[in-house]
């Protein structure tokens, strides 16, 4: 017994703050519940589980909140695991982006046959690992954060199981998916080789010295490769398209949202981080990165025909201009504040954009069976509060005011024009053509909505579930909101300090 209790002595019992804890237990709460409650529910009452993911969802935001209110920053395991302003802010973007994709999943999964316990069970989990990911400082934390996050997006993906497009996206998601978390694993063995640690301030300490160590660099870029995968930046963007279309409308849309967030945080994290000090290996990396995803994105948008896969090329082009500060953090202090406000405010801004167009893209869809852009002709004739409600999407995905993409778009521009330097500028010129470039796609779909006519000749009005309805008329008052008033975004993504997130 002595041996044993000296055993225990000699092992530091790790500090865990439940408060700080708190959302991630409440949503693995509502999880079980869901897991139980699918066992137990038969056929005919299946459809409470919608409710329970709800619920679940809203419960999880209360301890976000209170934390937020509180305003301490908290630190656990050692400093792999953080509760500051920064992961809260992104925990609350996390928990309202899933209950919106709930609201829009609960009658496309009824009406559809799929089994709904397993399908809300998945998408819980799959927030449960982004809630997570906000508040990782060490690389191992992050890892495991990111696999939790992504598998069940790859079931998800795939879950229409007899439709040969759905089971296209889930392989070709899970293969190229596996792949980039290869790629990024290596590199991340790769920094823990040099370093000697996982935690990103000690790694950012291991990085501090004159030493340019090619080692180092290969790892830096086999990380950020890894990550431009899963926010589809070019040119490892291939999958994006053909699992928007194949995977279930509101899968497709959190895939555009959430998960495209996810990644981006972590760059934030890592950048700011674990390698603030090797601007010069990532700064160019990430200015082609981002030049290369608008162009590309929006000029193969303008050939599509399919809206679901035009909104993929966009949601493409939209990761290129968030990626645009990126490439000049670490100018100055002014210009990483700047930058880290931009893709913050940009990424919460575009979540609200595109959930409420893929909204509307499911309730026509509801009539018409069908993706075509053609199949929006005459949509004002029979649906004119859907066209527009799309009609604000679109032009504030565009950046036109007063809808809120011209906020996003407004910060991510300053930040370039903050940090100076003809890289900034030429950065910025790129951003401004492509911006105009977008325009196009973005009215095409207007013009057939509203000038051209029904293509055949049905003007029966659309049916929208009240569910869906609720996540229609959220996300329009909110893009409403933000662009009439940008200071319900800006003065909350500005309590953002990237000081915390170099704190070990």
């Amino acid at each position: 017994m002595h041996v044993l209790a000296q055993l225990a002595a000699d092992f530091d019992t790790p500090h865990v703050d439940y408060h700080a804890l708190a959302p991630e237990v409440v949503l693995t709460g509502a999880i079980v519940v869901l897991l139980i409650a699918d066992l137990l529910f038969d056929e005919r009452t299946k459809w409470a589980t919608s409710s329970i993911a709800g619920v679940g969802l809203l419960a999880a935001a209360v301890p976000v909140l209170t934390l937020a209110v509180d305003g301490v920053d908290r630190f656990m395991f050692g400093g792999g695991y953080a509760v500051d302003n920064f992961a809260l802010l992104l925990k609350a973007l996390f928990l309202l982006s899933g209950y919106i994709v709930v609201l829009m999943s609960t009658h496309y999964v009824e009406e559809g046959d799929y089994y709904e316990g397993e399908y809300y069970f998945l998408l819980l989990t799959s927030v449960l690992g982004m809630m997570m990911m906000s508040s990782s400082r060490d690389l191992i934390s992050m890892f495991v954060a990111l696999e939790f996050l992504a598998i069940p997006t790859f079931m998800l993906a795939a879950w229409r199981k007899r439709d040969l497009r759905s089971n296209e996206a889930g392989m070709k998601y899970f293969l190229l998916g596996v792949f980039a978390s290869a790629v990024m694993l290596y590199g991340m063995s790769l920094i823990y080789g040099v370093t000697g640690s996982t935690l990103f301030s000690e790694i950012a300490s291991g990085l501090s010295g004159p030493d340019s160590d090619p080692i180092v660099t290969l790892g830096i870029v086999f990380v950020v490769v890894g990550f431009a995968f899963k926010v589809s930046a070019v040119p490892f963007h291939a999958w994006a398209p053909d699992t928007y279309e194949g995977a279930p409308t509101p899968i497709t849309a959190f895939l555009s949202v959430a998960s495209k967030a996810a990644g981006f945080v972590a760059l934030l994290q890592l950048l700011f981080g674990a390698f603030q000090f090797r601007s010069d290996v990532w700064q160019p990396l990430f200015w082609v990165l981002a030049a290369l995803s608008m162009t590309v994105g929006n000029v193969i948008a303008l050939r599509q025909t399919n809206i679901v896969r035009m909104l993929a090329y966009s949601s493409v082009a939209q990761g290129g201009f968030i990626l645009m500060p990126l490439a000049v953090i670490g100018e100055s202090d002014d210009a990483s504040k700047s930058a880290l406000t931009a893709v913050v405010g940009y990424l919460i801004i575009y979540a609200i954009m595109n959930l409420g167009a893929f909204a509307v893209v499911l309730a026509v869809a509801r009539k018409t069976r069908s993706g075509e852009i053609s199949s929006y002709g005459g949509l004002f004739t029979y649906a004119p509060g859907l066209t527009l409600a799309m009609t604000m999407f679109l032009f504030a995905l565009a950046g036109i005011p007063p809808l809120g993409g011209w906020v996003a778009k407004f910060v991510v521009f300053r930040a370039l024009l903050d940090a100076g330097g003809g890289w900034a500028v030429a950065l910025a010129v790129v951003g401004g053509v492509n911006s105009v470039i977008s325009l196009y796609y973005y009215a095409n779909v207007a013009r057939e909505m509203w000038f051209r006519p029904v293509p055949d000749g049905d003007v029966t009005p659309i049916r929208i579930p009240s569910a869906l309805g609720v996540a229609l008329g959220l996300t329009a008052v909110a893009v409403l909101v933000v662009g009439i008033v940008p200071s319900t975004v800006l003065d909350v993504v500005d309590k953002v300090d990237p000081a915390v997130l170099a704190s070990p």
